[in-house]
């Protein structure tokens, strides 16, 4: 079974300082993996290495198969990216925002499935007014579907949460929730304990850029995790 991840000794450092130190990660299709920790744990610079949007100083990273060293180009139409910015043209509308998108992606059938992935994320009646006029929990929903339009294998999510309006929460956990069907996975950051344990397989515990701890939520409570959290980061 090829993993959709496979992350060895990942160094990330920043001014002399290793915001990512000696991190390996693996996670196999169907399995969803919450990644937490306090503030300069390396969370984000872990999931920017993930996304392809930063190399490791030293390591390796294999996304659904793909070294990223060497075909990084072959990971992304892989992956599904959002973090706290979603990620549009405020300029562009948002028919125009997933036309963009679906044409650097290669997406078969696109002007049906843009009207689909607006629809999911209640923007239909928009879907011709500039991103400039949406509020910011519209922009993140916005965000999502751009996340799916080209159904990805791999979602790798840095504190998606941020921003969202109360629709836009029930639509992403909605999706996580899914998303371990048909081979599928995801990495997620999230600040959010309760969230990190209902909506995953497995959570990672990182501190000062190391992996401290790593558990199967699997009859697991939220308080019982808090804990033992507590802990691993004091």
């Amino acid at each position: 079974m090829t993993a959709l991840v496979r992350a060895r000794g990942l160094v990330r450092a920043f001014g002399g300082r290793r915001a990512v130190d000696g991190v390996d990660l693996d996670l196999l299709p169907g399995r969803r993996l919450s990644v937490v920790g306090p503030n300069g744990a390396g969370k984000s610079t872990l999931l920017r290495m993930l996304a392809t949007l930063l190399r490791p100083d030293t390591g390796t990273i294999e996304l659904v198969g793909h070294d990223i060293g060497a075909r990084a180009q072959r990971a992304r139409p892989h992956l599904g990216y959002l973090g706290h910015d979603p990620l549009v043209y405020l300029d562009l509308t948002a028919w125009q925002n997933l036309e963009l998108f679906g044409d650097l992606y290669g997406v078969p059938a696109l002007r049906e499935r843009i009207p689909e992935a607006l629809s999911r994320v209640g923007l239909l009646p928009r879907a011709h007014d500039p991103v400039r006029t949406f509020s910011r929990g519209m922009a993140q929903r916005m965000g999502i579907a751009r996340l799916t339009l080209h159904e990805p294998t791999l979602l790798v999510l840095d504190e998606p949460y941020t921003g969202l309006d109360a629709q836009g929460a029930r639509l992403l956990d909605d999706l996580l929730a899914g998303f371990s069907t048909g081979g599928r996975g995801a990495v997620m950051v999230t600040h959010e304990l309760t969230r990190a344990v209902e909506l995953a397989d497995e959570v990672m515990v990182m501190r000062a850029g190391r992996s401290v701890g790593r558990m199967e939520t699997a009859g697991l409570g939220a308080a019982a995790f808090a804990d033992r959290y507590r802990e691993l980061t004091s």
